[in-house]
């Protein structure tokens, strides 16, 4: 992955992070409630926490129990941080770490104003494949459709295997390959800010984990409708809203946990979507793995 799509990438998250985006906007949280979260549990925490972005619900997989160390990979405006830090309690700590310091500045804010209070949260401004976390410190790692944004995986594999502890698991949710994507899909940057084209073979993810010195590995489809957002208005493609719409039930023909998109990112990717079915070519996937 090149410098420029790294940025590109950086850019886009950056925007969404400043974006009014929130449960409050009743697309938002549809997106979030077809992807297995509950009502509960989204009332349960600041709205602006949920910016549209999942592709899955780790927490509610992780079967994270009370003292744990929790790390999510990717925490965006903290919806997965602040879930398992009530799972894990007081005792237990959930840590999120994420490359963009507007994320981390509304990850915060979003602590902030968490009723009741959470004392067992830390944010940290870094890349997945370099953590200022230390060897064998979690006993858990999550992450919501963000490992296919890394320029590379087996680093972030090594690194998810390093901070982990001995029988330490990894629950991951994120988009995979069921086959080959057309050159034009694969080669286009906003596919890969969509979470669309940086996406790997579900084959070469389990492989990829083994690699890393797991065990118990699993990659399996949970057959989610990737257009399943056609029956929101104006959705025909993966997760969240355009930026500047004022209607919040405009879901964007966009890619999967792709966001509120830079207008030209958005239309070149609704073009292709509508070209292009993504369900023929990506899966929604659980990932499974523990460290021997």
């Amino acid at each position: 992955m090149s410098e420029e799509q790294v940025n590109a990438i950086k850019s886009n998250y950056g925007a969404v992070a400043t974006s009014t985006l929130s449960s409050e906007h009743a697309g938002v949280k549809a997106v979030a409630e077809a992807f297995g979260y509950s009502a509960e549990e989204l009332s349960s925490i600041p709205a602006e926490a949920n910016m549209g972005l999942s592709c899955g619900n780790p927490t509610a997989t992780a079967n994270l129990r009370t003292g744990e160390t929790v790390v999510d990979l990717g925490c965006g405006g903290g919806l997965d941080v602040f879930l398992a830090a009530a799972k894990v309690g007081p005792t237990g700590k959930s840590i999120g770490i994420d490359m963009t310091q507007q994320m981390l500045d509304r990850a915060n804010k979003n602590l902030a104003n968490c009723d009741p209070p959470l004392s067992n949260v830390e944010f940290h401004l870094a890349t997945i494949d370099d953590m200022p976390l230390a060897d064998g410190s979690a006993d858990c790692v999550i992450s919501n459709c963000v490992i296919n944004l890394a320029p590379d995986k087996p680093a972030v594999f090594r690194e998810i295997a390093r901070i982990l502890k001995p029988g330490g698991r990894v629950a991951v949710s994120d988009i995979a390959l069921k086959k080959p994507l057309p050159e034009e899909l694969a080669t286009d940057i906003s596919a890969l800010v969509g979470c669309i084209a940086g996406a790997i073979p579900l084959e070469e993810y389990k492989q990829g984990l083994l690699d890393a010195g797991f065990a118990a590995v699993e990659v399996v489809d949970d057959q989610s409708d990737l257009n399943a957002y056609a029956k929101v208005e104006n959705q025909s493609g993966c997760c969240s809203p355009t930026m500047g719409n004022d209607d919040p039930f405009a879901i964007i023909d966009s890619g999967c946990c792709g966001g509120p998109a830079e207008p030209g990112v958005h239309e070149r990717l609704a073009e292709l979507l509508k070209k292009y079915d993504v369900n023929d070519y990506a899966a929604s996937v659980k990932v499974y793995a523990v460290k021997p």
